[in-house]
Protein backbone atom coordinates (compact mmCIF):
# COMPACT_ATOMS: atom_id res chain seq x y z
CA UNK A 1 0.00 0.00 0.00
CA UNK A 2 2.94 2.61 0.25
CA UNK A 3 3.29 2.60 -2.65
CA UNK A 4 0.43 4.80 -2.72
CA UNK A 5 2.29 7.45 -1.91
CA UNK A 6 4.08 7.13 -5.30
CA UNK A 7 1.20 7.42 -7.68
CA UNK A 8 1.07 11.22 -9.38
CA UNK A 9 -2.04 12.61 -7.89
CA UNK A 10 -0.80 11.92 -4.69
CA UNK A 11 2.36 12.87 -4.67
CA UNK A 12 0.83 16.24 -6.22
CA UNK A 13 -1.37 16.37 -3.22
CA UNK A 14 1.74 15.49 -0.71
CA UNK A 15 3.58 18.76 -2.38
CA UNK A 16 0.42 20.96 -1.20
CA UNK A 17 0.00 19.88 1.84
CA UNK A 18 4.34 20.55 2.08
CA UNK A 19 3.98 23.82 0.45
CA UNK A 20 1.44 24.61 2.97
CA UNK A 21 2.43 22.98 5.95
CA UNK A 22 5.07 20.88 6.55
CA UNK A 23 3.05 18.64 9.33
CA UNK A 24 0.11 17.98 6.61
CA UNK A 25 0.61 14.73 5.81
CA UNK A 26 -1.26 11.92 3.65
CA UNK A 27 -2.36 8.83 5.75
CA UNK A 28 -2.57 5.37 3.59
CA UNK A 29 -5.55 3.31 4.52
CA UNK A 30 -5.85 -0.17 4.23
CA UNK A 31 -9.54 0.11 3.45
CA UNK A 32 -10.95 2.22 0.56
CA UNK A 33 -12.27 5.20 1.38
CA UNK A 34 -14.43 5.70 -1.42
CA UNK A 35 -17.36 6.70 0.47
CA UNK A 36 -17.66 8.98 3.64
CA UNK A 37 -18.92 6.03 5.50
CA UNK A 38 -15.83 4.04 4.38
CA UNK A 39 -13.58 6.66 5.18
CA UNK A 40 -15.29 7.41 8.64
CA UNK A 41 -15.42 3.60 9.66
CA UNK A 42 -11.24 3.04 8.44
CA UNK A 43 -10.75 6.34 10.42
CA UNK A 44 -12.76 5.51 13.30
CA UNK A 45 -14.45 8.96 13.29
CA UNK A 46 -18.12 10.54 12.68
CA UNK A 47 -18.65 10.26 9.25
CA UNK A 48 -19.45 14.35 9.65
CA UNK A 49 -15.81 14.61 9.79
CA UNK A 50 -15.57 13.32 6.39
CA UNK A 51 -15.23 15.70 4.01
CA UNK A 52 -16.80 14.79 0.50
CA UNK A 53 -15.47 16.48 -2.51
CA UNK A 54 -18.40 17.20 -5.31
CA UNK A 55 -17.29 18.41 -8.31
CA UNK A 56 -20.39 20.20 -10.12
CA UNK A 57 -20.95 22.06 -13.34
CA UNK A 58 -22.72 24.85 -14.55
CA UNK A 59 -23.32 26.26 -17.86
CA UNK A 60 -19.89 28.11 -18.22
CA UNK A 61 -17.83 26.67 -15.12
CA UNK A 62 -16.85 24.08 -13.09
CA UNK A 63 -16.60 24.12 -9.06
CA UNK A 64 -15.58 22.09 -6.34
CA UNK A 65 -18.26 21.65 -3.38
CA UNK A 66 -16.62 20.67 0.45
CA UNK A 67 -19.41 18.96 2.19
CA UNK A 68 -19.69 16.98 5.54
CA UNK A 69 -19.95 13.24 4.89
CA UNK A 70 -22.83 13.37 6.95
CA UNK A 71 -24.84 15.99 4.46
CA UNK A 72 -26.14 16.38 1.27
CA UNK A 73 -24.57 19.13 -1.27
CA UNK A 74 -27.93 20.91 -1.38
CA UNK A 75 -27.97 21.80 -5.49
CA UNK A 76 -30.73 25.04 -5.37
CA UNK A 77 -28.67 26.18 -2.48
CA UNK A 78 -25.88 26.09 -5.11
CA UNK A 79 -27.82 27.61 -7.69
CA UNK A 80 -29.19 30.84 -5.33
CA UNK A 81 -25.24 31.36 -4.80
CA UNK A 82 -23.77 31.41 -8.10
CA UNK A 83 -26.88 32.98 -9.66
CA UNK A 84 -27.03 29.62 -12.19
CA UNK A 85 -30.13 27.77 -13.30
CA UNK A 86 -27.96 24.89 -14.76
CA UNK A 87 -26.25 23.10 -12.21
CA UNK A 88 -25.80 19.42 -12.00
CA UNK A 89 -23.02 17.13 -11.13
CA UNK A 90 -20.05 17.04 -13.61
CA UNK A 91 -19.06 13.46 -15.63
CA UNK A 92 -16.60 11.27 -14.46
CA UNK A 93 -14.09 12.54 -17.85
CA UNK A 94 -14.41 16.17 -16.83
CA UNK A 95 -13.56 15.29 -13.24
CA UNK A 96 -10.18 13.82 -14.19
CA UNK A 97 -9.54 16.38 -17.17
CA UNK A 98 -9.91 19.37 -14.82
CA UNK A 99 -9.08 18.54 -11.60
CA UNK A 100 -5.93 15.39 -12.50
CA UNK A 101 -8.10 13.15 -9.82
CA UNK A 102 -10.93 10.03 -10.53
CA UNK A 103 -14.38 10.04 -8.95
CA UNK A 104 -13.48 8.53 -5.26
CA UNK A 105 -10.55 10.13 -4.94
CA UNK A 106 -10.85 13.68 -5.53
CA UNK A 107 -8.93 16.03 -2.90
CA UNK A 108 -9.64 19.33 -1.83
CA UNK A 109 -6.47 20.40 -3.04
CA UNK A 110 -3.81 19.89 -5.82
CA UNK A 111 -6.14 20.23 -8.80
CA UNK A 112 -4.98 20.41 -12.53
CA UNK A 113 -6.94 23.59 -13.00
CA UNK A 114 -8.07 26.52 -10.76
CA UNK A 115 -10.98 26.09 -9.29
CA UNK A 116 -13.65 27.91 -7.03
CA UNK A 117 -14.05 26.19 -4.22
CA UNK A 118 -17.22 26.20 -1.50
CA UNK A 119 -17.01 24.78 1.55
CA UNK A 120 -19.99 23.57 3.60
CA UNK A 121 -19.79 25.71 6.94
CA UNK A 122 -21.19 22.59 8.44
CA UNK A 123 -17.82 21.27 8.44
CA UNK A 124 -16.38 23.46 11.21
CA UNK A 125 -18.33 21.33 14.03
CA UNK A 126 -15.73 18.76 13.39
CA UNK A 127 -11.93 19.56 15.18
CA UNK A 128 -10.66 17.60 12.06
CA UNK A 129 -12.03 17.11 9.43
CA UNK A 130 -10.21 14.41 6.52
CA UNK A 131 -10.25 15.01 2.99
CA UNK A 132 -9.35 12.34 -0.42
CA UNK A 133 -5.93 12.96 -0.86
CA UNK A 134 -5.39 11.70 -4.67
CA UNK A 135 -6.84 7.86 -3.96
CA UNK A 136 -9.45 6.37 -2.73
CA UNK A 137 -7.24 4.69 -0.03
CA UNK A 138 -5.51 7.98 0.74
CA UNK A 139 -6.54 10.77 3.13
CA UNK A 140 -5.46 14.17 4.64
CA UNK A 141 -6.30 15.08 8.25
CA UNK A 142 -6.57 19.26 8.84
CA UNK A 143 -8.85 21.52 10.54
CA UNK A 144 -11.61 23.32 9.13
CA UNK A 145 -9.42 26.79 9.00
CA UNK A 146 -6.26 25.25 7.31
CA UNK A 147 -8.74 24.19 5.19
CA UNK A 148 -10.26 26.99 4.27
CA UNK A 149 -7.11 28.93 3.92
CA UNK A 150 -5.33 26.11 1.57
CA UNK A 151 -8.12 25.79 -0.97
CA UNK A 152 -8.80 29.46 -0.89
CA UNK A 153 -12.50 28.38 -0.64
CA UNK A 154 -15.27 29.96 -0.03
CA UNK A 155 -17.36 29.51 3.37
CA UNK A 156 -21.23 28.99 2.29
CA UNK A 157 -24.51 26.88 3.50
CA UNK A 158 -24.32 24.49 0.76
CA UNK A 159 -25.59 21.19 2.05
CA UNK A 160 -29.55 19.80 3.27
Amino acid sequence: MQDLLNKEPVKRVIKKLKEYDEKLEVIVLDNSARTAQDAANTLNTEVGSIIKSLFLCTKNSFLLCLVAGDKRCSLNKVKKILNEKDVSMAKADQVKEITGFTIGGVSPVAHLNEINIYIDQSLSRFKNIYGAAGHPNAVFKIDFKNLNEITKGKIADISE
